[in-house]
């Protein structure tokens, strides 16, 4: 009977000393990006971004009070996302970020929801369909169809009347990738071109692992495009670009979308052979005009920068930028007002809020989807913009006006 009391009496000194001292238990958060591989580069600057925003939220005192504890596991390829999801259901954690690469994101996010997790996607593009989108499965960034559109409306509507031409006089090719990223940004293209009545000189999917860049382009000459829309990963979008210069397969212009023309390595590659080109993505911190941001958004855009900077000696990259805007919506406008702090707590307070593109740092706002919708999971206000090869290692951003830091150049490309 002792030796009950005195337990008690070390509990009791016990639960006094913690409530002093004002500690929390964390809040484990999962991370799913791929650190290694091909996909390695775009997937450890868009973890660092993450990163970066758990740090500044933990430096203002967390979410309630309680610190958020990262865990990150290096994901590569779609081979690994089941497995890594289910290696941290395993540890606990109900809340994971991913996944920059959209072969990663629909697996990981589909195995998440299973398991009764929450997905929070930061910067992969590609079709998300069946993976539990608007209950459990959310998307911050643009979908790949939405780049794909604003890359013909970019196209139709602002660079061809600067070039004295109707969009009817051009014929318009799409180059895609074969796999889920490639195909939902082409789709988006394609459902453009056909809803603008433009002429369609043909689609031209290709293979990854065995592409065959020259009959490619072969093909592509015999169809005579104006206008070349490709959905290519850096690499592949490099050899294309090349393979096209090689065989002056003669263009008005092309535009590309996330991964391909607008990668500082395309351009430091590539060199005048990028000059003209155009891109539809996600702004990089370096590039996107501040003054289109809402004051707070302004802010937090050149602290957190400088603080990248710093830290990893470059600016943000659009993936950098893309995984600290996504986890900063999570855990700065949507966690702290969720009713209970679990996947469905907090899956429905991402569904209630609003806030208004400019908001985020990137120049995204917030409003998703409600599920049983088209859109369901998707952020409504996800911003992409257009950028330029405006010279030999040197792009900007020239559209949407609100975060364009230069006029359309009309520049003649190489063939």
């Amino acid at each position: 009977m002792k030796s009950r009391a005195v337990a008690a009496m070390v509990l009791a000194v016990v639960l006094v000393m913690t409530a002093c001292s004002g500690k929390k238990d964390p809040i484990v958060i999962g991370a799913i990006y791929p650190l290694t591989g091909s996909q390695g580069p775009g997937g450890v600057d868009e973890y660092r971004g993450a990163r970066l925003a758990i740090d500044l939220i933990n430096q203002q005192g967390g979410v309630d009070g309680r610190p958020l504890d990262l865990r990150v596991i290096d994901t590569p390829g779609s081979d690994a996302a089941g497995a890594a999801v289910a290696d941290l259901a395993g540890q606990g954690v109900r809340f994971v970020l991913g996944s920059y690469g959209s072969t990663i994101s629909l697996p990981a996010a589909a195995a998440a929801a299973r398991l009764g997790m929450l997905f929070w996607e930061t910067g992969a593009v590609g079709d998300m369909t069946g993976s539990g989108l608007g209950r459990l499965v959310f998307r911050v960034p643009p979908t790949g169809t939405s780049l794909g559109r604003s890359a013909v409306q970019f196209i139709t509507h602002r660079l061809v009347p600067l070039l004295h031409r109707v969009p009817s006089s051009l014929r318009f090719a799409v180059a895609n990738v074969n796999d889920v990223y490639g195909q939902a940004v082409a789709r988006g293209a394609l459902d453009e071109i056909r809803a603008e009545g433009l002429p369609l000189a043909g689609q031209f999917p290709y293979d990854i692992q065995h592409p065959g860049y020259q009959a490619l382009v072969r093909r592509m000459k015999e169809a005579r495009p104006d206008v070349l829309f490709v959905a290519a990963y850096v690499r592949d979008g490099i050899a294309l670009r090349r393979e096209t210069v090689r065989q002056h397969l003669r263009l008005v212009t092309s535009i590309s979308t996330s991964s391909r023309y607008c990668m500082p390595m395309f351009g430091n590659t590539l060199g005048a052979e990028a000059v003209g080109l155009f891109a539809s993505d996600k702004p990089d911190a370096d590039v996107i005009n501040p003054g289109g941001l809402a004051p707070g958004a302004r802010a937090l855009l050149s602290r957190a920068n400088g603080l990248y900077r710093a830290r990893y000696g470059d600016d943000m990259s659009e993936a950098a930028l893309a995984g600290f805007s996504g986890a900063w919506a999570l855990f700065r406008f949507v966690m702290p007002n969720a009713t209970q702090l679990t996947p469905s707590g907090v899956g429905q307070e991402a569904e209630r809020v609003r806030l208004p593109p400019g908001s985020l740092p990137n120049g995204s706002g917030l409003a998703f989807g409600a599920a049983g919708t088209p859109d369901a999971g998707t952020n409504l206000d996800a911003v992409s913009v257009i950028e330029e090869w405006v010279g030999v290692g040197h792009r900007a951003v020239v559209w949407p006006a609100a975060y364009a830091t230069t006029r359309v150049h009309v520049l003649p490309i190489a063939w």
